[in-house]
């Protein structure tokens, strides 16, 4: 399974992490680790892009922060979406659909020219 496992397209990290946070505050790992098993192991979230976008969305303040204690008592920074965030995610959420449905246009007259 690890060979079908897919990068996640530039832009749409940080769309999965406001949608990720809409369920709750979460520390980094844990983002991650939501993203890759809701896709059924399909994405892969890597960490060296995530700390970056959690600091982008968290300048741009979509998402805020704050120190706590991870579930295995460690110390993490754990992101909440602002309301801003939810905002911004809804309108993602509308782009997204746009997108998919003009891929899937070209796609089908790919397919229907070949």
């Amino acid at each position: 399974m690890a060979s079908e496992r897919i990068e996640i397209l530039q832009g749409t990290l940080d769309m999965l992490i406001l949608q990720t946070l809409l369920f709750g505050p979460r520390h980094g790992h844990a983002i991650a680790t939501t993203i890759e098993h809701t896709s059924d192991d399909v994405l892969q979230v890597d960490h060296g892009s995530l700390y970056p976008a959690l600091q982008r969305l968290e300048r741009q303040k979509l998402i805020t922060s704050e120190w706590g204690t991870s579930d295995n008592n460690r110390r993490a920074k754990f992101y909440r979406l602002t309301a801003l965030g939810r905002k911004a995610l809804n309108q993602q959420n509308s782009r997204w659909g746009q997108f998919i449905k003009a891929v899937a246009r070209v796609m089908n007259v790919a397919g229907e020219e070949s």
